[in-house]
């Protein structure tokens, strides 16, 4: 991308704020280019990107997007549902997928000297921002019925419900408050036993910001944990592979662009549903690495993304400069744990995730090559083969269980 035009996209950026201060028309002709620019940021792509000529019609287009949507089979596995509260009173949904016993029904087993079996190993799969846990999807599919496993969708996100400190008391949201919500989701369903944390991106920092606040939890109950794609720090400084200037004018300008976006969420939504096209080139930049990904893996990770309203990108997006829980990873640093990244990540770049093993030496480091942010959607079966052999280790999954399955993104393998 020039320099020219990611300063194009940050003035479309400012221009947005200005119109705030006009009347609602100047906002609609702003929010076509504006509202995608900054609201597509819900790609976690937190600034701007040239704009490519579309030669497609865009009836063509949109008959596609229709045709991925009736047939991919993405994002449609679904557990046993629940609901945990977090200390603001928001609703937090999750999903359980238990293990299925070989052969059949458990046996009924004695209890020694009145106490129970012990409980089985269960692994908590924490998203990242503007995603669902739908983006587990792959791992899902291979670990169902293996192990135990718990997905829920973070405050805002997903099925979960508006934070009600943000919507009542205008609170900041902070990944402190992740946190604790992460520590309700385990309280109502994993109330015992040992865990096995997994986080992505956002949600790899939810794990960090448990552990700084709950290590006694950490000590006591968690086994591994797996980071995917996140970051312990340091946020300020990435580049999103924009030149020098093009990030200086982005970020000049976007904590006001986001925060006046949010204040008319209503027009920018209508906004970025008529320039869905743009949308999507977007996020395909700032999701995936790899050429060959399989059409509808593209549309269901932009399907996620772009169901985020715009007010809750804003509301996020400050926590993430403030976000430094590189203390915390002290406490996983007696367990196994899997560092893992794409190499072409221009969201949470790889050197936070070397960054992260530096401080971990005892952990495994793995390098995705050709693999963006959402690499456990890019390469399934680079991210489930190592997540099996973590908790193969701790002794989640039977060292003779088989865990297949996952699929592959390329457009010529099989779905799902």
């Amino acid at each position: 991308m020039s320099e020219s035009s990611a300063k194009a996209v940050a003035d479309a950026a400012a221009a947005a704020v200005a119109s705030v201060a006009g009347e609602a028309g100047g906002w609609r002709r702003a929010t076509g280019l504006a509202g995608t620019a900054i609201g597509v940021l819900a790609a976690g792509a937190a600034a701007g990107v040239a704009i490519e000529r579309m030669t497609v019609g865009r009836g063509v287009r949109r008959k596609a997007r229709l045709a991925l949507d009736s047939t991919g089979p993405y994002g449609a596995l679904r557990g046993t549902p629940g609901k945990a509260y977090a200390d603001d009173g928001t609703e937090l949904y999750y999903e359980v997928d238990d293990a299925e016993p070989e052969g059949g029904p458990a046996p009924r087993r004695r209890r020694l000297f009145g106490r129970k079996a012990p409980a089985p190993v269960t692994v908590v799969f924490s998203h990242g921002y503007c995603l669902s846990q739908d983006s587990w999807h792959f791992q899902r599919a291979a670990l169902r019925g293996v192990v135990r496993t718990v997905y829920w969708d973070q405050r805002s996100h997903g099925r979960s419900g508006r934070g009600v400190a943000q919507r009542r008391d205008d609170v900041p949201l902070t990944i402190e408050q992740l946190g604790r919500d992460l520590k309700a989701v385990i309280e109502a369903a994993v109330p015992e036993g040992p865990m096995v944390l997994v986080g992505h991106s956002m949600g790899g920092m939810t794990v960090m910001a448990l552990a700084a606040q709950y290590p006694e939890l950490i000590r006591e109950r968690v086994v591994a944990a797996a980071l995917v794609g996140t970051s312990s720090g340091r946020l300020g400084e990435v580049n999103f592979g924009l030149p020098l200037a093009g990030v200086n004018a982005v970020r000049r300008v976007l904590p006001g662009v986001l925060k006046a976006l949010g204040q008319q969420a209503a027009l920018v939504e209508k906004g970025r549903r008529a320039t869905a096209d743009l949308f999507a080139g977007i996020i395909k930049r700032y999701s995936f690495a790899s050429r060959d990904v399989d059409p509808a893996v593209e549309r269901f990770a932009e399907r996620m993304i772009e169901s985020t309203p715009i007010d809750v990108v804003a509301e996020f997006y400050p926590a993430f400069t403030d976000h430094d829980k590189t203390e915390a990873l002290t406490y996983f640093e007696d367990m196994p744990v899997l560092v893992l990244a794409g190499v072409r990540d221009l969201i949470t770049p790889s050197e936070h995730s070397e960054a992260i093993a530096d401080l971990l030496p005892e952990a495994e480091l793995v390098l995705v090559p050709d693999a963006g942010h959402l690499v456990m959607l890019e390469h399934p079966e680079v991210v489930t083969d190592r997540l099996a052999d973590l908790l193969t280790r701790v002794g989640a999954v039977p060292a003779g269980a088989t865990v297949s399955g996952y699929g592959s993104t390329s457009s010529a393998a099989r779905r799902g």
